[in-house]
């Protein structure tokens, strides 16, 4: 490869870190790729767990890059409305090859208008809310359409990663990295989905959830007005 591949991941206050560490693991193997953790200014961001992340550089510093990517979080309910973010991701889509997300950094990716006619995946607690930004709502652990590839909710950001290296480059180093990681996953139990988990068990995440998602469809609505 004549040049690196420029990979970029914008991080943020009460991001969801395994959406983010799963894909930077895999893309750090990539060979000559250059992984970047991209936000506002060199400062600690807190995710939503105990780790701390530390930017690499900033809006301003980074480089054009090949991939731009958004995980999820509960933090992207503010960025859906914070035009400093918006603005770095349209700029960045407009010369990037590939604009992807995993989990709810779709609808970051859909505020920015960057989802406008594709299909597109997300944490399944989220789904609904795509349509506000005229993005297609699916189902999937990983959406392609287009040079657009969204990845479902955060363990689904390693099938995302994989799924796009092998796209870049080819299936054989995807494949590599993934026997290098060992991923592969064996789940102790069935209720990683909706479809699949038991009906009283759904039922009570979505009533514990509820006030978020009422913040949350807020947030959306301000976004989606904004963007119109």
């Amino acid at each position: 490869m004549s040049t690196p591949l420029q990979i970029g991941f914008v991080i943020f206050p009460r991001v969801t870190q395994l959406d983010l560490t799963g894909p930077v693991q895999v893309f750090s193997s990539v060979p000559g790729a250059q992984v970047h953790l991209i936000w506002k200014r060199i400062e600690p961001v807190p995710s939503d767990s105990v780790l701390t992340l530390t930017p690499t550089t900033t809006f301003a510093e980074c480089p054009q890059l090949d991939v731009i990517c958004v995980p999820g979080g509960l933090g992207t309910d503010d960025l859906v409305n914070d035009e400093e973010v918006l603005a770095f991701l349209r700029r960045q889509a407009a010369r990037a090859q590939y604009v992807t997300s995993v989990c709810t950094g779709s609808l970051v990716l859909g505020a920015a208008g960057l989802l406008r006619g594709y299909r597109a995946a997300t944490h399944w607690t989220a789904m609904d809310f795509l349509t506000a930004f005229g993005a297609i709502p699916t189902p999937t652990r990983v959406c392609i359409d287009r040079n657009r590839i969204t990845g479902g909710g955060v363990t689904a950001g390693i099938d995302f990663a994989l799924t796009l290296v092998s796209l870049m480059l080819d299936r054989r180093t995807a494949e590599a990295i993934q026997l290098r990681i060992e991923y592969n996953p064996a789940p102790p139990f069935t209720s990683g989905s909706p479809d699949t988990a038991p009906a009283e068990l759904v039922a009570m995440i979505r009533e514990r959830i509820a006030p978020a998602q009422a913040r949350r469809a807020e947030k959306m609505q301000q976004a989606a007005a904004r963007l119109a």
